[in-house]
């Protein structure tokens, strides 16, 4: 997949593979360009490549094939600490025998600072990060929401025109991993630094990203903004991946253009967008999010599928209500009602009337 950037493209993936044992290829021709200020994500499941790419671009991995380039510059041979590249790990990375401020004037005395430098340069990045009064602090006497700060302090010390950032919330709880996302999106855009972010977790992407590359078997899958792959994912992969989704397989009875007419296995007929098919009676997997879903007649959208139901289960889960139906032969299909005001509860063993507009199915690759 190749996504081109043009001539203003800050980093740039030409052609990259990587394997480790001289067969099998962790990373498949990977084609990536990422613009100057972009917050780009690298999302995918275990063992998909992402850090691999990640790693490879801050000079810790070899490329085994391909082009790396920064900033117009061949960067393949080019070692990390050459690179100018501002790196956050989950583990902070924190050197426990040195303050924080010590921590943080490491990268300046590499790079041949004097000590006047060095002291603006430090207190004015742990102000960014609300962390000024903690710069005689060991690592070992802060929480790890502080130590995490620091880290990401340490990595903005020196004024890179690049920060890679490889899973850095994930030893946070909910809560605080919340609160930090929105922390480190507001310094990207304050700074107006290029960022290439590695995270498993799915809603910390769609929350932080500009873009973000899904990736999986070593290839991207999709590579769009957060709204267009929740809403408009062109493969199964992708659907099922990004959010909750519901999955219908068919058989392709009917193509119009980018209409398709698709069989259930129980036999009944439903329209849906044609988005990754191949020809007439071929296989299919119908794509529908839960929360498009009504079970309303009042509220279904003009020209909504309808279909019967089987209430399984009721989960209250606070802002929402998610009901498990059994539909044309699958138990694991899935509503999400707001839950508002008045809202109907239904129960197990409840037969219904469902619907959704033909837009908000899309027929995809089999699963």
């Amino acid at each position: 997949m190749l996504d081109n950037g043009g001539d203003d493209a800050f980093v740039v993936f030409e052609h990259v593979q990587k394997s480790y044992d001289g067969q099998s290829l962790v990373v498949k021709d990977l084609n990536l360009s990422i613009g100057k200020g972009e917050f780009l994500t690298m999302l995918g499941p275990s063992g998909s490549g992402k850090t691999t790419c990640l790693m490879m671009l801050a000079g810790f991995e070899q490329a085994t094939h391909g082009e790396i380039r920064l900033n117009g510059r061949n960067i393949n041979d080019v070692p990390p600490h050459k690179r100018g590249i501002g790196m956050v790990f989950q583990s902070y990375a924190l050197f426990p025998h040195m303050t924080v401020g010590e921590n943080l004037s490491f990268p300046l005395e590499v790079r041949g600072m004097t000590k006047a430098e060095r002291e603006t340069r430090i207190e004015r990045a742990l102000d960014m990060v609300q962390m000024g009064a903690f710069a005689n602090r060991r690592p070992a006497q802060l929480s790890g929401g502080q130590q995490q700060r620091i880290a990401l302090a340490r990595a903005l010390v020196f004024d890179p025109e690049l920060v890679l950032m490889d899973e850095p919330l994930g030893a946070l709880d909910k809560q605080l991993r919340e609160h930090m996302q929105f922390e480190i999106k507001e310094l990207h855009e304050r700074l107006g630094i290029t960022v290439v972010y590695v995270t498993h977790d799915q809603g910390e992407a769609l929350t932080m990203s500009d873009r973000i590359a899904v990736f999986n078997d070593g290839r991207i899958q999709q590579l769009a903004s957060p709204s267009a792959l929740y809403e408009q994912p062109e493969n199964s992969f992708v659907a099922g991946f990004i959010g909750e989704n519901n999955a219908l397989p068919g058989v392709i009875e009917k193509l119009d253009g980018k209409n398709a007419l698709v069989r259930l296995h129980n036999g009944e007929a439903i329209d849906a967008t044609a988005v990754n098919v191949g020809s007439v009676g071929q296989d299919t997997t119908v794509s529908i999010r839960p929360e498009r879903v009504e079970f309303k007649p009042e509220l279904m959208p003009p020209g909504a599928h309808t279909v019967e139901a089987e209430v399984m289960d009721v989960v209250y889960m606070g802002d929402v209500l998610r009901t498990r139906m059994k539909v044309a032969g699958s138990e694991d299909f899935v509503m999400k009602c707001r839950n508002t005001l008045g809202q109907t509860r239904l129960k197990p063993g409840q037969k219904i009337q469902i619907g959704w507009h033909p837009q908000d199915a899309r027929a995809l690759d089999p699963v």
